[in-house]
């Protein structure tokens, strides 16, 4: 057999592995985060379907499979039907070029190259991510268009506005990366990683959050869910969809979320490795993992925590926030590589910016909710004109009540009765 035809086979198994694999862990993840939610809102979660609750996806998936598919007499069938699919086979398509290990991982035979742990190894692997990434907002973009509802339409331009928005900060924040590594092979960053002797999180800490922030408005999660905010567009692009349509918008959703976590874990944080190229040896997936699944669960802790911003806030801070950052931390990483100084200077740069702007949210916070009490001529200027507040002393407090104690016939003080007209008339607007 020629190696061009082990190469095909072996690229032939691996997408049928990778296929398979995540649209299991998407099954799996959906169980995870309803329990990860239920514990931090102190519940059980559900555990009733088979041991531990392990065969709810199973049953979620039934379920799905049997609900009545609805489409809407106002709705262009054709494109309704075949959006969900156009999310899912976006979703599918940029796992391709993320590596679960090394090109040796299993040997340096033909078949050990044939079935290396990644689909494909290209020299502009980053860039295909970004290319492919581009293309998942036709998706709901279509989805909300074909609906023939205008809430669901509202959703679907909110989703293009948020993603066209965030992908330039999510390419700016990964620059860096590649101006350090010189490369746009997902394997030749890892390499750069070992080669320095560091992640390049130490290298990159304003890069890797910012990424961080934009992947999260990228693939539409808490708290920049926004293209389906139910509390003012009923469900926004999902409002007409329902059984498996419904559920292959959200099997893309936490597929996307897999690729950027995998982006982050092998960008920023070494990939497969832990100290060596072959990480543990024979089972270089194991650290990939372990990464990956940390960043998902922030993922489940941000969803548990943040409430959803309002939109304004949403384009506001996409574009007059992360984008200037991102192109502040590309200046000065393209300086330091210039000048070739050593590559903390970055990281010093970027922990700077951090606490700069950690300094100044914080005084702006205090300010806007300060920590002491409103004085009285304060709160005189924040209420209107018709409403007046009547000040008592403590002092007048206690004397009153004792000056009004209840007589022998029933009847209290000329001052408790005084004040409490007082205390009514300045009530009254």
């Amino acid at each position: 057999m020629s190696d061009v035809a082990i190469q095909l086979i072996g690229a032939l198994i691996k997408c049928v592995v990778v296929i398979g694999a995540l649209l299991t862990i998407f099954a799996y993840m959906t169980l995870i985060e309803r329990r990860v939610l239920a514990r931090f809102q102190r519940r059980v979660g559900p555990n009733r379907a088979g041991p531990f609750g392990l065969l709810q996806p199973l049953a979620d998936g039934m379920k799905m499979a049997f609900k009545e598919q609805i489409i809407p007499s106002k709705a262009r069938r054709f494109v309704f039907l075949i959006a969900p699919s156009i999310s899912v086979f976006v979703a599918l398509s940029a796992f391709a070029v993320v590596p679960l290990g090394d090109t040796t991982a299993w040997g340096n035979s033909v078949w050990a190259h044939a079935l290396a742990p990644y689909i494909a190894d290209i020299n502009v692997g980053v860039l295909y991510i970004l290319a492919i990434s581009s293309l998942a907002v036709y998706g709901i973009v279509l989805g909300g268009w074909s609906s023939g509802n205008h809430y669901s339409l509202l959703g679907a331009l909110r989703s293009a506005a948020q993603m066209v928005s965030y992908e330039v900060s999510i390419a700016l924040s990964l620059a860096g990366v590649l101006m350090f590594s010189q490369t746009l092979s997902m394997v030749g960053i890892v390499h750069a990683q070992v080669n320095y002797g560091i992640w390049f999180i130490l290298v990159q800490p304003l890069g890797f959050l910012l990424y961080g922030i934009a992947a999260t408005a990228e693939v539409n999660r808490a708290p920049f869910d926004l293209p389906e905010a139910e509390q003012e567009l009923v469900a926004g692009y999902l409002t007409e969809f329902s059984g498996l349509r419904w559920s292959l918008y959200q099997m893309a959703e936490y597929i996307n979320m897999i690729t950027v976590s995998s982006i982050a874990a092998t960008l920023f944080f070494g990939g497969w490795t832990l100290g060596g190229l072959s990480g543990i040896p024979g089972l270089p997936i194991v650290w990939y993992v372990v990464k990956v699944a940390i960043f998902l669960f922030i993922f489940m802790w941000l969803r548990a925590t943040l409430p959803r911003i309002r939109y304004d806030q949403l384009m506001r801070f996409g574009w007059q926030v992360l984008l200037p950052l991102s192109v502040l931390n590309l200046l000065a990483t393209a300086v330091v590589i210039a000048f070739g100084w050593p590559w903390w200077i970055s990281g010093v740069f970027g922990l700077a910016v951090l606490l700069v702007g950690g300094a100044v949210y914080y005084a702006r916070m205090r300010r806007n909710h300060p920590l002491t009490q409103p004085t009285q001529d304060e709160i005189g200027l924040l209420l209107p004109q018709s409403v007046r507040l009547v000040h008592i002393e403590a002092q007048a407090l206690a004397t009153n009540g004792t000056n009004g104690a209840i007589s022998a016939n029933g009847s209290k003080g000329d001052k408790s009765g005084a004040s409490a007209e007082a205390v009514e008339a300045g009530a009254r607007p």
